[in-house]
């Protein structure tokens, strides 16, 4: 007879499904020491268990801009905002930020 893994209220551990489903004549005192501290967790009373965590990875994932399309985007518009003279300072001179509107 195959044996169900059961997630039951009470902390009981593996049950044997070919017996009443009244309450357990022991409970599982580790298995209900385990679901606190996991409810404890999910609700951020306490810190998760650093065994549960995944390990971080030890060599940081290599990035070249030069390589990148969103980069290469940012910086052909910056480019040409620049030499169109749309990043000038504001100044008393130049008081208004530019505008699209053709000048008339």
């Amino acid at each position: 007879m195959a044996r169900d893994e059961l997630n039951t209220e009470a902390a009981e551990g593996e049950r044997d499904r070919r017996f009443h489903g009244g309450a357990p004549a022991h409970l599982d005192d580790d298995e209900l020491a385990r679901r606190t501290d996991e409810e404890r967790a999910d609700a951020g009373v306490i810190d998760y268990d650093p065994a549960g965590v995944p390990p971080a990875t030890d060599d940081p994932v290599p990035f070249d801009p030069q390589a990148d399309n969103d980069e290469q985007d940012i910086e052909g518009v910056t480019a040409r905002q620049e030499a169109e003279g749309e990043t000038t300072p504001l100044s008393a001179d130049n008081p208004f930020p530019p505008t699209r509107y053709a000048e008339s």
